[in-house]
This record gives C-alpha cells, sequence and structure tokens, in this order.
C-alpha cells in the first residue's frame, strides 16, 4: 500500500509542482461532486448545461439568476485541502494550480490570481454572449433584485456567468495560463478529480507524458491511475495537507 510518505519521495527535489483539482477538493466544503454517488448528474441532466440550452430556455435563465442571487444561496467555505494547496504555493515549490472548479474557492482560500488558471471559469465575473462586454455581479445582482429577472446586456445581449457551459471554448487567459504552468512544471499532483474531462485534463497529463511524476489524491478511481507515481484514495483533507507538510519538512 502506497502512502504519502512515498508521494514525498517521489516528489523530492522537485521545484515547480503543478497542482490539478477537481470537485472533489470542495466537496468537504459542502459542495458537490459531479459523478460520485451524490454526484450533481444524479439529479441534473447535463443537456441541459449547454450553451445552446441556455440561450434557448429563458426560464432555465430565470432559474440560473435565482440560484445565484436569491437569499437560499448557500455559502461555502475554502476547507483544509484548499489552504494546503496555499501553503505548498508559500513554499516556492509550485508552479500553479490549475482548477476545474468554478467554486472560487482557492481564491477565496488565499491563492493569488497568477497561481491560479480556472480554466472552466468562475461565478465572479458576469459576460454578455455576444460582444463579450463585462458586468460587475452587484450590479447585475441589484437590477435582479429590482425585478428584472432575465437580464441582458445594454447591447441586448443575454448575460451569463463566465461559468463554461458545455459547447464553449475555455476562456483564453486561464487556458494560456494553464498551458504555461504545465509545460514549465517538474512534477504534478492531481487532487479530487476523475481526469477525464478535456481539454482540462491535458494540462496535468502534459506533465505525465514526459516521464515526470504524477501523484493522484481522490476518493475512487481516475482515468489515469495506471500513469501515477503514487496513487492515494481519500478525502482530499486528509491526505492533500499531510502531503504538503511532508513536503515542507524535505530539501527542495
Amino acid at each position: 500500500m502506497q502512502t504519502i510518505a512515498d508521494a514525498a519521495a517521489a516528489l523530492e527535489g522537485r521545484e515547480r509542482i503543478l497542482v490539478f483539482t477537481g470537485a472533489g477538493i470542495s466537496t468537504e466544503s459542502g459542495i458537490p461532486d459531479f459523478r460520485g454517488p451524490n454526484g450533481v448528474w444524479k439529479t441534473e441532466d447535463p443537456k441541459n448545461f449547454t450553451l445552446r440550452h441556455y440561450l434557448d430556455d429563458e426560464q432555465f435563465r430565470r432559474a440560473r439568476w435565482k440560484g445565484w442571487f436569491g437569499d437560499d444561496r448557500p455559502t461555502f467555505r475554502p476547507n483544509q485541502a484548499h489552504k494546503a494547496v496555499v501553503d505548498l504555493w508559500e513554499s516556492g515549490r509550485m508552479v500553479g494550480c490549475v482548477t476545474q472548479n468554478i467554486d472560487g474557492l482557492h481564491v477565496a482560500g488565499g491563492l493569488p490570481a497568477p497561481a491560479i488558471a480556472e480554466v472552466h471559469g468562475n461565478s465572479r465575473g458576469i459576460i454578455c454572449v455576444e460582444h463579450g462586454h463585462s458586468h460587475t455581479a452587484d450590479h447585475i445582482r441589484s437590477r435582479w433584485l429590482a425585478g428584472d429577472l432575465d437580464p441582458h446586456c445594454e447591447c441586448g445581449s443575454i448575460l451569463k456567468s463566465t461559468v463554461v457551459l458545455f459547447g464553449e471554448e475555455l476562456p483564453p487567459a486561464a487556458a494560456s495560463r494553464a498551458r504555461t504552468f504545465s509545460l514549465g512544471a517538474d512534477a504534478a499532483i492531481a487532487v479530487g478529480s476523475t481526469i477525464s474531462v478535456f481539454p482540462a485534463a491535458d494540462y496535468l497529463l502534459w506533465v505525465a507524458d514526459r516521464g515526470l511524476p504524477l501523484i493522484i489524491l481522490n476518493m475512487g478511481p481516475t482515468d489515469a491511475d495506471e500513469m501515477a507515481t503514487v496513487r492515494l484514495d481519500g478525502k482530499a483533507g486528509d491526505l492533500l495537507p499531510g502531503l504538503v507538510s511532508a513536503l515542507r519538512a524535505r530539501p527542495a
């Protein structure tokens, strides 16, 4: 059975570690994952989360805005795994974090903007679909509270959050940063991801394809298990803080 000590040993001497995170890093903050036993896709149809459906279905858009701005929207906070990513960054041994998550918890946990590539977007920003005009969430929320339940841009275009829907391209700036992280990495740690969603997973696999160490921390199997140098099964909040602590105790 492989251990945290094995993972730390595999990363000895590595100074530009890429951290790749998926929904599993946030489940301990109360956010469900997508493909697990209680995942989002057990109750929601992924086909509803296409850009085409969003543009065509006004009621769906209204429900999305209500879920975002309504009083019953839950508050989520970073957990120990998010904090461990920040600790690794502050140790100087991390090239950056590529995350599939849209929850913003890496940023809320203290990871600086230059250290993260949110390749599936985030729910902090709002843009118009046709021209890409940016709007602040506070401004659109004030319109929604005033009764504009399907807000449009002043140019007439439909508005949406910057969360990437199926059928959309990855945000160019985030994709460029992720590529830079990946090509500059000398090892990688995947946390809470099945490593099955592309093109996001490419940024992780490019590291492994170069024969560099790949550590996988996840509850359950992933699509890249056979590529892993060390594979640990468990909760991110249990495994990642221990690994980062072990790395801090070892010389780079």
